[in-house]
């Protein structure tokens, strides 16, 4: 995963992204990419997933 964490408390899942940070361009070169999963991902060993892409458009 790139700039993502994740927490869980109860049943509540709270996802942190630094939105200062970037990783360049996506692969269409459209978009700056912010964070990533990276695919899908285990919910901290549960039985949910998750499927996370933050970016911004390309100036």
């Amino acid at each position: 995963m790139k700039n993502v964490e994740m927490t869980v408390e109860g049943n509540i899942l709270t996802i942190k992204v630094d939105l200062t940070k970037e990783f360049g361009p996506s692969s269409s070169g459209k978009t700056i990419i912010i964070a990533s999963t990276e695919g899908n991902v285990a919910v901290l060993e549960r039985g949910e997933k998750i499927g996370l892409n933050v970016y911004r458009k390309k100036a």
